[in-house]
Order: C-alpha cells, then structure tokens, then sequence
C-alpha cells in the first residue's frame, strides 16, 4: 500500500479482513500435507495476491469440491437416466457429433 498514510492502511487491512469474514463467516481446522514446490508456490501466490495461503487453499478446496461434486451428480444423472432407457443409440449420438462438427465455421 505505497503512498498511504497509516491510519489509511489500517482502514484497508479492516476492510479486507472483513470481506474475508463475510466470504467465509465460518471455518475448521484442517492439516494437509503438500509438496513442498506447492507450498512454495501457494506462498508466492499469497504474497502477489497479498492473501494468506490459508485464504488461498480454503478457496481451491472449495471450488475443486464443488466442480468435483457437480461432476459426479451428472454421471449418477446419466447412470439414472441410462437405466430408465433415456438413451441414444450410439450410431446417432455419433451422427449429431458429426453434424455438430460440420456446422462451425472454419477459421481463417
């Protein structure tokens, strides 16, 4: 915070601690054990982002078990809908693959 009186960055640090609180209202304790090139590079992550690494990682784990979870529910959709018979035949999943395919225009 270059250039900013100190009762200027003391009102940042209070602003930025609390958007973090409002992102995450409540939290756990979790210990995990990564490489030591990752840790490194969380570190330098947190230090350009002027984030903590434990800001950092609690967002990556958020977000890999969210996309993680919406993968799985659609593969139990599929499975589910598999079973009820809603499918369609190979040969014409592979038509509208092709068919697809073909109707986007060529880049120049």
């Amino acid at each position: 915070m270059i250039g900013l009186a100190s009762e200027e960055r003391v009102c940042n640090v209070a602003y930025i601690t609390a958007q973090q609180d409002a992102i995450m209202p409540e939290s756990t304790t979790l210990t995990v054990r990564l490489p030591q090139e990752s840790k490194q590079k969380l570190a330098e992550l947190a230090t350009r982002t002027r984030r903590t690494s434990s800001f950092l990682a609690a967002e990556a784990i958020a977000a890999y078990v969210t996309h993680e979870l919406a993968a799985i529910e659609g593969i139990e959709r599929g499975l589910a809908a598999a079973k009820a018979g809603r499918v369609i035949p190979h040969e014409e999943a592979m038509r509208r693959a092709r068919e697809a395919i073909r109707s986007v225009p060529a880049k120049t």
